[in-house]
Order: structure tokens, then sequence, then C-alpha cells
């Protein structure tokens, strides 16, 4: 008896002297709730993020009625509404090269609830830079008579381009009932280019019926990727011409109502040579009609990826697969290179009851709660692993939104498939979701590496040193700099999301860093960027500048 208790003791002594396990993933509800459905959301400073919802019944309100648009506050976790005049319901946005963030599009529709509504469809919107770190006194700038898009556009994209300004992209001109049935079939340009006439696209017009949001990339020679539907393309702003790729494979759709994701691969120097990666979605004919479909249907657990050089393109698409099926899922960029893909159902449609088995209102079901992680650099079928990722217990279906922050860490917010306000109760499996939670990396509980603060411009082609911090139980062995834009996310897609990874040279006290800029605006478009370092996988909280001038882009006629 005594050996047992002695053995016994030396155990627990053992045990109690035993290393603290390793940090991993958590996902961290957060006590303040968004006050509206977070349908759009894209970060506008340090501390700042910009959520838009539809002009509808939710309950954070502004001038005696509900509010639509918000200011979440990442440092503490608060909520402000911003007065939106007109309805942003299904809209597109990203930052200009002056740092101004603007919003295209929206619903024609009006609320009774919002007596101040103007239609949605014409819209622009613009946040300007705001030094307030909370967002007092940040406002929103509206002009719906004057300030007007030159074609009515709901569900377009819109990405950044070359010269800071912002190329949109398709679109409706009505409340479709599912299918795309009166398109706009074009592209402009804010600030206005052609003397603001729209050009027409052929492959838009190829792309119907299922080519709302279109998903399109800023390439690093100044073209843009376009994928809508299971086509794509090469578009050449300059000429305007298009070069077509191999559709996706598989008969797999990826644009809404039959959504997938799709992000540009970090870039990297001194080639930055363009991968497109496209997940999920449903292998489906759109030729059938939405009665015919089911929430039920299983989505793909396809992704496909492609290099965009000569070569590549000859080479086409690249398939591996998920872990499951996803439809509505969102690939996210982490300043490591990785992607996150997250969010999602595993079977069924976008948008909203409009199949013969909704889930209350739902076009989708089961919802998929643990993340995954792919690794661009590891071999074919060992990219995608959701070891050690964690499970939330939130549904985030339709209109959900999720963006890396300047912390470092994932906001995921929002998911309402109906069409108001829907609070849980009895028989509700999708109610309107106001609850915002982050999805925290295990560098957040650990000591990190921190950067110095940048001059608000740095120039292209420049290199910079900055004053840095490394912990010394990191040794170093690998060391990254990302440049990131992060993006607008609406509907699935995380609009000019953009990761260049920069050379960089740590001096031997390992005090400093000294990196250099992208060589022009083709590689990484004119704007406002965060600047992470990642020492051995743990990131710094990210330092936020503009590259380029920081003037605003130029009109052209």
């Amino acid at each position: 008896m005594r050996a047992y208790l002695s053995l016994f003791s030396t155990l627990l002594a053992a045990s109690s002297l035993a290393a603290p396990s390793a940090p991993q993933w958590r996902f961290d509800l957060k006590k303040t709730t968004s006050g509206i459905v977070a349908l759009e959301a894209i970060v506008v400073s340090p501390s700042l993020v910009v959520m838009f919802d539809r002009a509808s019944d939710d309950p954070l309100q502004i001038n005696n009625h509900s509010a639509w648009g918000a200011l979440w506050d990442l440092e503490t976790s608060t909520v402000r509404p911003l007065d939106v005049l007109t309805n942003s319901f299904c809209a597109s946005g990203a930052l200009l090269s002056n740092g101004s963030m603007v919003s295209i599009g929206g619903d024609q529709n009006l609320f009774p609830g919002n007596p101040a509504i103007h239609p949605g469809n014409n819209a622009i919107r613009i946040f300007e830079p705001c030094a307030s770190p909370d967002g007092e006194g940040c406002t929103l700038f509206e002009d719906p008579v004057n300030l007007r898009l030159a074609a009515p556009r709901w569900y377009p994209s819109s990405v950044r381009i070359f010269d800071g300004s912002l190329m949109i992209i398709g679109g409706t001109h009505v409340s479709a009932n599912f299918y795309n049935i009166d398109p706009e079939n074009s592209f402009e340009f804010f600030p206005p280019k052609d003397g603001g006439v729209v050009r027409p696209s052929a492959f838009l017009e190829r792309s119907l019926p299922a080519n709302l949001f279109p998903r399109g990339f800023a390439l690093p020679d100044g073209r843009v990727f376009i994928v809508a539907n299971n086509q794509s393309i090469i578009y050449d702003i300059e000429k305007n011409t298009e070069t077509i790729l191999p559709d996706i494979p598989n008969n797999v759709r990826v644009t809404n109502p039959i959504d997938g994701s799709a992000i540009l691969l970090p870039l990297s120097p001194p080639n930055y040579t363009p991968e497109v990666l496209v997940c999920g979605g449903v292998a489906v004919d759109p030729s059938i009609q939405p009665a015919e479909l089911s929430s039920q249907m299983p989505a793909t657990s396809q992704c496909s990826r492609i290099t965009l050089t000569d070569e590549g393109i000859a080479k086409g698409w690249e398939v591996e697969h998920m872990l499951e099926g996803r439809t509505m899922p969102e690939l996210v960029h982490l300043p490591n290179g990785q992607v996150l893909i997250i969010n999602g159902g595993r079977s069924g449609f976008a948008a909203i009851h409009q199949v013969r088995d909704p889930i209350g209102n739902s076009n989708a079901d089961h919802p998929v709660f643990t993340p995954s992680l792919y690794t661009p650099s590891l071999p074919l079928g060992r990219r995608i692993s959701n070891t050690g990722m964690p499970s939330s217990n939130i549904a985030r279906m339709y209109h959900s939104t999720v963006t890396l922050t300047p912390q470092g860490n994932i906001l995921i917010g929002g998911s309402n498939p109906n069409n108001h306000t829907v609070l849980p109760g009895p028989g509700v499996k999708f109610p309107s979701e106001f609850r915002v939670e982050t999805l925290d990396p295990p560098f957040m509980f650990v000591e990190r590496p921190t950067i110095g603060k940048l001059s608000k411009t740095v120039p292209f082609a420049r290199s910079v040193t900055v004053p840095i911090s490394i912990p010394s139980n990191l040794k170093g062995v690998t060391t990254q700099v990302s440049l990131m834009d992060l993006g607008f996310s609406s509907h699935a897609f995380h609009s000019s999301a953009r990761l260049v990874f920069l050379e960089h040279t740590i001096s031997r006290d390992r005090k400093s860093i000294t990196f250099t800029l992208p060589p022009s605006g083709r590689v990484f478009p004119p704007g406002p960027a965060t600047i992470f370092l990642t020492v051995d996988d743990v990131t710094s909280t990210g330092v936020q500048t503009i590259v380029g001038s920081g003037n605003s882009p130029p009109t052209l006629e």
C-alpha cells in the first residue's frame, strides 16, 4: 500500500510539473451583438469594420428607424450605427487608392419601416478614412441624385485595379427569382472611365443564368481574372479584350445562386506568378428551374486550381477535394500564406425560399461548423486539413461574412437566409444571426513579434526599414512579411483580397527589418494595406499604410 501511495505521489508530482499544452485555435463568442445582420463587412482602419445589411427591421437603431449600416469596434467588440440612405442589400465594395471605402449597388426595393430609404441599385456609398479609433464622428457619404452608377446593379462584384480605381462587374437590374433573368452584362469603373459609358461583356452574356457576384482578381500584369458560373476569362482593361480559359471541371458551378468561392493565392517575388483557387458550389445544370432543385442536393467538395501562365492555362485546372462538400464557403488569406476555408452548408443553394423543400426560408441545409486550412505549398492531396481546428455552434449560411482583422484573428458575423428579420424560436433552424465571434489562431495566446509603425504612405519599389521585436523563444527559422488587402466580404467572396509576400532582411540584432515594396500597382493595386511579420508561424499584429501616393484614383475619359 505504501509503495502504491509513493508511486501515486511521484506521478502526481510529475504531472504538476508538466509543460502546459500548446495553444490551439479557438472560437470566441462576443458579448455584444452586431445589431444588424453582417451581410457585408470590410476593415476600414486598425480598429473599425464597416458592416452593411439591407434596409430591414434589425434591432440597431438610428434616427428613429432600424439601421442597416454599422461600425464594429475591434478593440472593444462594440457597435455604433451608421446612417445609410440607400438600400445596400447585396452590394459590393472595396478600398480606393486614397483609402476611401466605396460600396456600390444594392436593392431597388424600399422598406416601409425605414422612411428615409432610397433605392440602392445605382448607389455609390463612400466612407472616407476616419481617424477616430471608436468611430465617433465617422460618417458615410451618399448623394443618391448626383452620385450614381452608370447602370443599375444588384449582386455585382468589384475589384481594385492597377490605377487604384474600382472595376465593377455584372449584376442584375431587379430582385430576380433565383437566376439572373434581367442581367447587367457589363463592366464600369469608379471613378468613371470611358466617359461614364459601360463596357458590354460577352463573357457575362455567355455565363448566364448563374453569373451573379462574379469572382474577379487583379492579376500582377494588370489584367483581371473573372470566374462566373463554370466559365472563366482573363480580361484586359486597356485593350478591352478577353482570353477564354478552360471551364471549371466536372460541371461544377461557383457563382450565385450556386455559390462556391474563389481566391487569388499569395503572390511571391520575383515572378509573382498568379494562381487561382476555386472551391465549393454544386455540380448542377443551371437550366433546371429552382422549383425542381432541393435544399438536400449535395454540395461539391471540389477545389480547382489553375496557374495563370501560358503553360498553366494549357495544363488546365488541377482538382483536389475539401474534407466535405460546401456551398457558400468563404476563402480567407492568413498572413502565413495559408487559406482558411470557413462557413457554408453541405447541401443546397444560395438565395431564399425558391427550391422545392426549403428549410424554413433557406435554400441550403447542413451547416459546416468546423473550418479547414489549405496550405498552397503542400503536394496535391495533402493541402487541406482541419486537424486541431475547433467547431462553432453557430450556423453561418446565406448572408454571412468573415474577414481577417489587423489583430490577426478572423471576425465572423451574419447569416440570414430569410426575407426579413427572423428571431430564434421553435421550428426556426436558421434565424437572422446577430451574434459575432472571432476565430483566434494559436499565436494570439503567446508572445508575438511586433513591427513598428509605417509612414502614412509608402512608395512602390522602395525599401523600408522599421523597428521590430522578436520574442527570444522564436529562433527565426522561417520569416515572412505579408502585404495584404483584407478585402470586402459579401456572398461567399472576398472582393479585392490579396496577399503579396515581400522580400526582406532582418538585422543581426533582430531589432529592425528592411523589406521591399512591390514594383508597381499591377502587383499590388495602390491603396490601403496591412503588413504582418510572421516568425516561425507566430504572426504580429498588422500595421497599416497606403501603398503608392495616396492620391485619389484618376478619372479617364
